[in-house]
């Protein structure tokens, strides 16, 4: 049985039953009031806390009883600890009027007393909570440029620091012991960004950071552990650059081994998504102008798999890391692909228009979608999905009435293990939304459109498809290159049309001479001469594509396809000499 569903809107907090019985009313005692600013559920599901505008309440999910209440009006901000045993609240900076001074805006309550522990300030929202270790026997704070750290849940005592001067952000890694922190510091008058991970408490000296990782072109940067806290991502973006309104990005890996890399990525473009699997093996990462590419990496920051391309701009594993999702949402039409990580193969399609928010059950397999506000206030709503395809319930705010936000229930790690994937499409007595009006045609310039119910001139995607990077890594020549390629569907056209001559050898000119990882020929000239004509071939090839998609070429372009065997031969002469 899948988890409940938690719902925030302008009718206040309620709760809906999962599958098998999608959509029921849980329960749960509503919240009728429209002010609740923020909601939050503890990482096992056991807590759920909110602001309705006079107070907080805390409720326990297992007993579907309230068991606190704090006098925070105001929070707008909360989290709960890993363990579910305190409370952190935040609300905006204040100072009193009086006095001048600032007023205490960070509060932790002791769940099970209902007894603040500490009230401390915190005057920005960025890095407002404190990181907990998953044990919460290590907690840490940014302050003045430094970090704080307590143990055991005494925040009287500040038990050590550490010293990054001017030091802009952290991490802290759940998993341990050992405690693993991460500390960036920008970069200043010419001198790089760099992030740097500490083993707590090891902090003195030079040579006490475990690994570092430098970088230039970083205003900010955002760090990601995976799960067992041996390795982090990340990910950094200039405000703006020569080459792009939106500025450069770069994403890098840093393990806590010391090694350290750029990952590469197979496309220009911005990062849209990158997300850690549960089995922190590997990682999967959105880039690259639109249409967007999907790559999955391993910890060496090799590509093991491509997804191809396609309207896609999220990525996200189910908790148990055998599925992956590759969706579109925002400005794109909504599209989701399920894939069998093991297998590499894709499940199923679905259409989910004008989602806002996307989240996996812990069960992992079902999905939620909801369109909310304030990104969008017509046809609020959510559905609930299962990963073969099927829609299974759907719910539409009435008239008026918006919706804020929605959540499945967590909980706890291994209390639902991996199944068996199933390619068969489960039953459902509720169609799936149509597609968006407009969605099916895509809109082609009219320089680019065909004649009269004849197909366009050029197409305006050329979308790739998905391709094993392990398979290709075997062979030693690859990976295989644009030329190689059609040198190698070259070579079987010729051998159809050349059917009688199937036991002759393939001539010398077709061995390699396209291939751009060729080694040097020891002559600068020779070399300069090669890329040149190598050159001249690629542009036979896209001829050679746009002949076979119906475009009419001029005349001196024909006289250019007949080249081809010719560049061939001057490329095998000067290799050989």
């Amino acid at each position: 049985m899948a988890l409940p569903i938690a719902l925030r809107g302008s009718s206040g907090i309620w709760m809906v039953n999962g599958p098998p019985n999608p959509g029921q009313q849980h329960d749960f005692a509503r919240e009728p009031s429209g002010r609740c600013k923020v909601m939050v559920f503890s990482k096992d599901g056991s807590r759920l806390a909110w602001c309705n505008g006079d107070c907080v309440k805390v409720y326990d999910t297992v007993k579907n009883e309230f068991i606190q209440e704090f006098p925070r009006p105001k929070a707008s901000c909360m989290t709960f600890s890993p363990r579910a045993s305190l409370l952190v609240t935040w609300e905006p900076y204040t100072v009193d009027k009086e006095t001048q001074a600032g007023v205490a805006n960070l509060h932790i309550y002791n769940v099970a007393s209902g007894q603040c522990v500490k009230s401390l300030i915190q005057k920005k929202v960025t890095y407002w909570s404190p990181s907990f270790s998953d044990d919460e026997k290590i907690c840490c704070r940014n302050v003045n440029n430094e970090l704080h750290f307590f143990e055991n849940g005494n925040f009287d005592e500040i038990k050590t620091k550490l010293h990054l001067q001017k030091v802009a952000g952290y991490s802290l890694s759940g998993a341990g012991p050992p405690y693993m922190v991460a500390g960036y510091v920008p970069g200043a008058k010419g001198q790089p960004s760099f992030v740097r991970v500490f083993k707590y408490p090891n902090f003195g000296g030079n040579n006490a950071a475990i690994a570092n990782r430098t970088f230039f072109k970083a205003d900010k940067v955002e760090m990601q552990w995976n799960n067992n806290g041996s390795a982090m991502l990340l990910l950094t973006t200039t405000d703006t650059s020569e080459s792009s309104y939106y500025g450069d990005q770069g994403l890098h890996y840093l393990g806590v081994n010391g090694e350290s890399s750029l990952v590469h990525l197979g496309k220009n473009g911005p990062v849209y998504h990158v997300e850690w699997s549960p089995k922190s093996t590997e990682f999967c990462v959105v880039y690259g102008f639109m249409p967007a590419k999907v790559t999955i990496y391993n910890q060496k920051t090799e590509p093991v798999f491509d997804f191809g391309t396609g309207p896609r701009n999220f990525s996200f594993y189910n908790p148990q890391g055998n599925i992956l999702a590759l969706c579109g949402f925002g400005n794109l039409r909504g599209n989701m692909e399920f894939w069998d990580v093991k297998q590499k193969k894709l499940i199923c399609q679905a259409t989910s228009p004008d989602t806002t928010s996307f989240q996996w059950c812990a069960d992992g397999e079902h999905v939620l979608t909801a369109t909310c506000a304030p990104r969008l206030r017509v046809g609020n709503g959510f559905r609930i999905w299962h990963y073969s395809g099927a829609m299974l319930h759907e719910e539409l705010t009435g008239k008026g009435e918006e919706l804020w936000e929605g959540f499945w229930c967590p909980a706890p790690t291994g209390r639902f293990p991996e199944k068996p994937i199933s390619y068969r499409q489960v039953q459902s007595e509720v169609a799936a939304p149509a597609p968006p009006p407009g969605a099916q045609k895509t809109y082609v310039p009219p320089s680019m459109r065909g004649r009269e119910g004849t197909m366009p001139s050029t197409k305006l995607h050329e979308y790739e498809l998905p391709s094993n990077m392990k398979q290709q890594a075997t062979d030693p020549n690859k990976p295989m290159s644009k030329n190689k390629k059609k040198k190698e569907a070259k070579k079987n056209r010729d051998a159809d049309k050349g059917g009688a001559n199937e036991q002759a050898p393939a001539p010398m000119a077709t061995a390699a001479p396209s291939n751009p990882a060729a080694p040097s020929t020891g002559d600068p000239e020779k070399d300069k001469k090669i890329r040149n004509l190598r050159k001249k071939l690629q542009q036979v090839e896209k001829l050679k594509e746009q002949q076979a998609a119906g475009k009419t070429l001029e005349k001196n372009q024909l006289e250019k396809l007949k080249t081809e065997d010719s560049l061939l031969e001057e490329i095998e002469a000067l290799e050989i000499s």
